[in-house]
């Protein structure tokens, strides 16, 4: 289990901080036929670190107690986005929207522009998808995977902290109309096709355990293994360092190199 914070964090957040909507680049692998994959990218919207939610005093769910902390970005997304099932693509079979629940996803690609830090940040490393079946046995495996990440900062609660919750927290997390967009008709989909009952456009949801919205909504887990940092403040010497995680069995620790701009 990860035991200290990686040296890069606390500047990583202290930069997310000046920037007004911490929005990012993410790039994925879209599988098409014959084994090939073809990159694909979006901007998407930084939710914080696992099992640390930003403080947001308007969020109705229930909190897990401040157990854990971590190193890995999250984002949410809604399970038909093509995103989800690019990730479980490009870890083995495509699996449709609907069978993807918590699941080991494949390699992703996260770069942040800094703007006033005037620093870039790439992320590269591995997605893991969080869904409702996260507790149960099927789920296992990504919940053996992120464990390892996630340090322990109270002990003594441990047996209280839960998956569950925190999935429900970062759905809470969000806004009402940002909730409502979990109940969009079907993304992608032409205007000419109906939408099932209860899809529609502008819908705002206070229920955290809204069935439908919850039905679509996912955590998007990153797990990085290797992070490149340039800072471009000084136009005369431009600074780079790489930062990569070594993981044993003692835990999670990691190496800076410092390298030409």
């Amino acid at each position: 289990m990860a035991s200290y914070e990686a040296p890069w964090r606390s500047t990583f957040l202290s930069h997310i901080q000046q920037v007004g909507s911490p929005t990012f680049t993410l790039s994925t692998l879209h599988p098409l036929d014959g084994n090939q994959f073809v990159p694909r990218a979006r901007t998407v919207v930084f939710r914080g670190m696992w099992a640390s939610l930003p403080d947001n005093p308007r969020n109705p769910a229930p909190l897990n107690p401040a157990v854990y902390a971590s190193d890995l970005p999250v984002i949410t997304t809604d399970v038909r986005m093509e995103k989800v099932p690019e990730l479980i693509g490009s870890s083995r079979e495509p699996s449709s929207a609907s069978e993807v629940q918590s699941a080991i996803g494949g390699p992703v690609e996260a770069v942040f522009w800094m703007e006033k830090a005037r620093t870039q940040w790439r992320f590269r490393g591995r997605a893991y998808v969080i869904g409702p079946d996260i507790e149960l046995d099927a789920a296992a495996p990504v919940r053996a995977a992120l464990q390892p990440w996630m340090r322990a900062v109270d002990d003594e609660q441990k047996d209280a902290w839960s998956w569950s919750r925190e999935l429900t927290a970062s759905f809470g997390n969000l806004s009402p109309i940002m909730r409502g967009s979990f109940r969009n008709p079907l993304p992608g989909t032409p205007l000419t096709q109906q939408p099932e009952p209860g899809l529609e456009l502008g819908q705002e949801v206070d229920d955290v355990n809204d069935e439908l919205a919850r039905r679509n909504f996912r955590v998007l887990v990153i797990m990085p293994e290797e992070i490149d940092q340039i800072e471009l403040s000084d136009p005369k010497r431009g600074r780079r360092w790489s930062h990569r995680a070594e993981v044993s069995q003692s835990g999670i620790s990691w190496k800076t190199t410092e390298l030409w701009p």
